[in-house]
Formats: structure tokens, sequence, C-alpha cells
């Protein structure tokens, strides 16, 4: 498969891609930002002009871009007929990574087991947890469920916790951080599994209120809004300044290539004072890296809180399932030194691997993660995807959700390098209003704003997960509805959305399916 960025720049530039100070010297204030975790081939400034080129927003909508149905560059993957299309390995890996992608797997599908026991290479779980196993939560990569009625288990879904936080657990090197700290008895999430002697944290259940939306052309639209229930607390109640976000485990194609975006792209994305005046003003999650000690770019999770995808993993393992690594080495993963029988219960480090899982186990999650592909898109040239692509644009979609990126040359990762990539996202922060506000905090982000989710893949995720239920906690049925929630910065383009013809409408929606 050949790299699609093959075409001279003839066109200006779309986005302020970073000036030739900052192509890699960390010559200003993106020093504590940049990407030297990764081992990047610094752009020209002749390249970054035909990157550019490359990614300059459509100016007619008769036909498709060129390149566009490769949603992934070169890693893109056709799309299967059945419901394994998020399961595929990226298409450009050689034969030694496509077994190193195995393995990731088989960690990722991995049943942990408490310890102790004969099996030293699967014990550690809990005791405290909501998965035995990562592909729990993200069955066949895509994204999770709410729990639906009293007999629904939550475990594709979780209640993150925190309290306010005091000046010690202030971060002063990141501007404007908001210090949080864990709920002090229930640590950062609420688990609602344990192994036997131990008391569950909680049970979740969930109720929905619902009301109507009207639409233009006689239409209308039943939005409903969750209520979610935390029952049998094994240990006490909950601290009363509990702030409570519920999070659906979102799906997991294409992350390799999204942290594989120059960070320098990312920010000049930023306008945090609407300086355009387009009421859009996206700003970036500057968070802690546990691993660099520094601060850096939050690009992975629904506020952006993980700087890199190997933190992102490693915090899954500690907070989802109760399993240490390096980077956070409690063997009682979640659990509070209030809840004394877990921290001393038996757990599966200080053997042979010194953690639970050691850094070749998290290697290999973390590069299967990576690789999960993003499949090709579908219908890039139907009359009515045209129509809806325009809308989208125009609408002002397309200010939040950006179509397209190059990511940065990667010699030892070329299943990421240099690759045109379409996720619709900026991967910034941006207040989406008061309906979705979860009221808590996360690094820079506030109660108010989560960061723009990638649209690649949305229109399979049906297929994927048995259901069409989108945004964090899972609320939206549909893609129409997951847009008339939109509120905040995104409330002019909602508005625009209601009012315009149906038959447009039909077509903006048919266009995100395409996705």
């Amino acid at each position: 498969m050949s790299r699609p960025l093959s075409i001279v720049a003839t066109m200006p530039t779309y986005r302020s891609i970073a000036s030739a100070a900052v192509f890699g010297l960390c010559a200003t204030s993106v020093c504590a930002l940049d990407d030297r975790h990764l081992d990047f081939v610094p752009r020209s400034e002749t390249e970054a002009a035909r990157v550019g080129a490359v990614i300059a927003p459509p100016t007619e909508f008769s036909q498709p871009q060129a390149y566009e149905a490769r949603t992934a560059g070169a890693a893109t993957v056709p799309v299967r007929a059945d419901n394994q299309p998020f399961k595929q390995p990226s298409a450009n890996l050689d034969a030694d990574s496509g077994l190193d992608f195995r393995l990731g797997e088989a960690m990722f599908e991995k049943l942990w087991v408490s310890a102790p026991s004969s099996t030293l290479a699967s014990d550690g779980l809990g005791p405290l947890y909501n998965a035995r196993a990562c592909q729990s939560c993200h069955l066949r990569g895509g994204r999770g469920h709410a729990p639906d009625g009293p007999e629904d288990d939550a475990i594709s879904f979780a209640l993150k916790l925190s309290v306010p936080g005091t000046q010690s657990e202030q971060i002063y090197e990141i501007e404007g951080f908001l210090a949080t700290r864990p709920e002090p008895t229930y640590g950062t999430q609420l688990q609602d599994f344990s192994l036997p002697g131990h008391p569950a944290e909680a049970r979740i259940e969930t109720r929905y209120e619902t009301f109507e939306v009207a639409l233009s052309g006689g239409q209308s639209a039943e939005l409903r809004r969750p209520i979610f229930e935390v029952k049998d607390l094994g240990y006490g109640p909950l601290d009363p300044e509990v702030m409570i976000s519920p999070r659906v485990a979102p799906q997991m194609i294409g992350l390799g290539l999204l942290e594989a975006i120059p960070a320098v792209d990312i920010l000049a994305g930023e306008d945090p004072e609407d300086v355009d005046g387009d009421g859009v003003s996206g700003r970036a999650n500057i968070v802690w890296s546990v691993e660099y000690q520094r601060p850096m770019l939050g690009r992975f999770g629904l506020k952006a809180g993980a700087p890199t995808l190997r933190q992102q993993t490693a915090g899954a393992f500690a907070a989802d399932i109760g399993i240490s690594t390096s980077l956070f080495p409690a063997g009682h993963g979640d659990c509070s030194s209030r809840q004394e029988a877990c921290v001393t219960a038996p757990h599966g480090d200080k053997d042979v691997r010194s953690f639970e899982v050691d850094d070749a186990g998290l290697a290999l999650t973390t590069f299967y993660s990576a690789n999960l592909a993003v499949p090709a898109r579908r219908n890039v040239g139907d009359a009515q995807v045209l129509r809806g692509k325009e809308l989208f644009h125009s609408t002002g979609c397309a200010s939040c959700h950006t179509p397209n990126f190059v990511t940065h040359r990667l010699p030892n990762q070329p299943a990421q390098s240099f690759q045109l990539i379409w996720p619709y996202t900026d991967m910034l922060l941006h207040d989406m209003g008061a309906g979705l506000a979860d009221g808590r905090p996360e690094a820079r982000a506030t109660g108010r704003e989560w960061r723009t989710p990638p649209l690649w893949g949305v229109g399979l995720t049906k297929r994927v997960s048995g259901h069409s239920h989108f945004l964090h906690d899972g609320r939206a049925r549909s893609l129409l509805e997951a847009v008339l929630w939109h509120g905040g910065e995104a409330e002019v383009m909602k508005t625009r959305v209601i009012d315009m013809p149906p038959a447009d409408r039909a077509a903006l929606i048919r266009f995100l399916e395409s996705l």
C-alpha cells in the first residue's frame, strides 16, 4: 500500500503549522509540551508548507478529497463484514511487528486471577476491580455502555471520583491547574467487583428522564438525561464534597496515530480567547507525566487526562483491574489507605516480574492499543454523503472536529510515520455547556470541558458494540441525539442543525455514518 502523502504543495496553509523556531528545537513556551518521548524527525519549513496544503479544507464538495477514504493513511484496513472491524492490526505492520501485535492482544484479552496463584503471569487481580480483562470494557475494540436497569452490570462503565484538592495537590508547573485528590475512601473510581472476602465498593444503577426537542419540518427527537445512582456502598459514605464523573469506555482504534500528531499542530488550533470570533475557544489540557516527571500535552481519555498511550494503559491496569506496573506500582490498585484489608491482601507483585505487569508486558499491551487499525471510509462518493460533508463544514462542526492531520516522521514507528489521517478531532478541550457538564475538573479541564472525541469509525459502532450509544456517559442513542446534546461552544452549531431542512439533517447524519 503506497503512502498517501505524495502530492506537491500548491495551496496556502490551512492551520498554523508551528514556526521554524519550534520544529523540535524546544525554543519557546511549548518546550515542556513537545514530543521528545517520540523519536521523530523535525519538519523543515518546506515540508510544513507541504503538509499545510495537504490538510487544507475543501472548497468544493462534488467529489471526495484525495485519499479521504483511507482514513488512517497506509495503516487503513478494509471494513470487515462481521462485528470485528476494530480488531485488526494496522495494515502497514511488518511481520515482526505483527507478532508483537498478537502478543499484545493476548495481554489485552488475558483474564486476571487473584493472588497467590500457580499462574504467576496472570495473578494480582484486584482485590477491588471493575473488570478482569482489558477487553471486558473495550469489547472487540469498541465502546462500552452505561448500565441499563438493575440486571445490567457496569462492566464497560466507570464512575470517576475526586474531591477538591489542597495546596499539596497543586501542580504549579501547569498554569491553570485545578487541584483535586482521590475520594478519601474510594479512591479515583468506584470498583463494583471484588474478590471473595472483600466487599465491592458499590453497585451502580441508571435511570433516565426523557424530554422532546422540536426540529424543523415538524420533526422532533427524544433525548434522555441519565441519573446515576450509587447503591450498597461497601466502605461507608462518600465524602460530602465528592465530584462524580460517569465514563463509558471509548473505542480503541487509531490511538497510536493520535499520539503521533505533532503537539505543535494540536496547539496551533488553540484559541482560548476566541480571537477569531467564531464562538469556539478550544484549549489544550496540560497534564503531569508520571513517566517523564514533567508537564505534557494531554491526549488520551475523555478529558485528555493522560499524555501518552503508555501512561493511559498503565492507568487502566491500575484503576480498572488492580494490576501494578512500573508507572503505577501499588499492587492493590486503586484501594485507599482506609481500605486496609485490600491494601494488605496478597498481591501478584514482588516475584520475578517485580510488578504484576512487567515493562515487557506493558510495552506489548501499549503496542497492541497503538495499532488497532482504523477501517476505511464507506460511501465517500455518495451524493448524500457529500452533501452531508458540505453541511458538516458550513455548519461549523469542523471547527472542533478537525478532519485531518499529518503525523510525525517516526523512524522507529513506521506504521504511524508521516501518515495523512482523518480522525475528525482537534484533540482540544471545549466547553460543551451545562447539559453535558460533569462538574469534575481534571488537570486543566473544567467540569464543563471535554476533549473533542475522534469520529473515525463512529458509523461502525452498532456493528462492533451492538448498540449506538454515544457521548461520555452513553446517554445519546443515535448520532442525531449526540448532536442535539451539544451546548456551550457548540450551541450555535446545534441550533443550525435543529433549524436546517430535514433532508439536510438526514444528509449530515449520513455523512457521520460514513466515517
